[in-house]
């Protein structure tokens, strides 16, 4: 393995100490923490998985609750039925804090995936108690993270029930973007862009030859541009307008 390749491997596997996160290091987008607070942090993570691309962090129905931030890759929530069909609940980004229902239930109501190499950083959840009683700053960000993503669940069910096939891929490709962009990962006007039309389709209960048609549509109109595993956007505004996303610019999120 070449130094290069060492030094990206490095860079994407996440840290053994809280207090050398490059998430935190590199980028504004997460709400600033004291010392003692990362300490505390430090301290509550037991531990660092990593997934490689295709597998399960949790399954569903899967005992043993954890909490888990992601530190690099993507991932996805999701849900399936008895037959094998799959509604993606939501993509997963670094940062993104996952696994707090596991505490209010005896199994896991959803399965998370790796779409591709991912690290986590691992909670156990025992020590919410400890975080509630004794960091009131951090506490709320746990909260206020849980409220963001029922936020999301009701944005996906207005996706699902009202909008079309076009606005609905039109959401999706700004709501990623803006996120990616957000987090410092936009690089030449361009993202990373490593979900395949069938995640889409999952996500945005379409058919596969729908999701297809819609993507190829958007294309033509000079919308968007998906070649060599990345995402350009080229006229968000008008994404925007067809999909009547108009988010604010975003505030700094708490990151466990």
């Amino acid at each position: 393995m070449t130094t290069d390749a060492v030094s990206a491997r490095a860079f994407h596997e996440a840290p053994r100490d809280c207090h050398a996160c490059r998430l935190r290091q590199r980028t504004q987008a997460f709400t600033p923490v004291t010392d003692q607070e990362l300490d505390f942090i430090h301290d509550y993570r037991c531990g660092v998985e990593s997934v490689p691309a295709g597998g399960a962090l949790i399954r569903e129905r899967q005992t043993g609750a954890r909490l888990y931030t992601l530190y690099s890759g993507w991932a996805f929530r999701y849900k399936t039925l008895s037959d094998g069909r799959r509604q993606i609940l939501n993509f997963l980004l670094p940062g993104d804090l996952v696994g707090l229902q596991q505490e209010f239930s005896d199994t896991a109501l959803h399965g998370v995936e790796a779409v591709t190499d991912c690290s986590f950083c691992a909670f156990d959840t025992e020590g919410l108690w400890s975080l509630f009683r004794e960091h009131a700053r951090l506490a709320y960000g746990v909260t206020w993270l849980a409220a963001r993503g029922e936020g999301m669940v009701d944005d996906n069910l207005l996706t699902a029930g009202r909008r079309t096939a076009i606005e609905r891929v039109a959401v999706l490709l700004v709501h990623l973007y803006r996120r990616l962009d957000r987090l410092g990962l936009a690089e030449g006007g361009s993202v990373e862009f490593p979900i395949n039309q069938q995640h889409i389709a999952d996500a945005l209960g379409l058919s596969l030859v729908h999701t297809n048609k819609t993507l190829r549509r958007l294309a033509d109109m000079g919308l968007h541009e998906i070649a060599g595993g990345r995402l350009r956007l080229i006229n968000p505004r008008a994404l925007a307008r067809i999909a009547e996303y108009y988010d604010a610019i975003p505030r700094p999120v708490p990151l466990l």
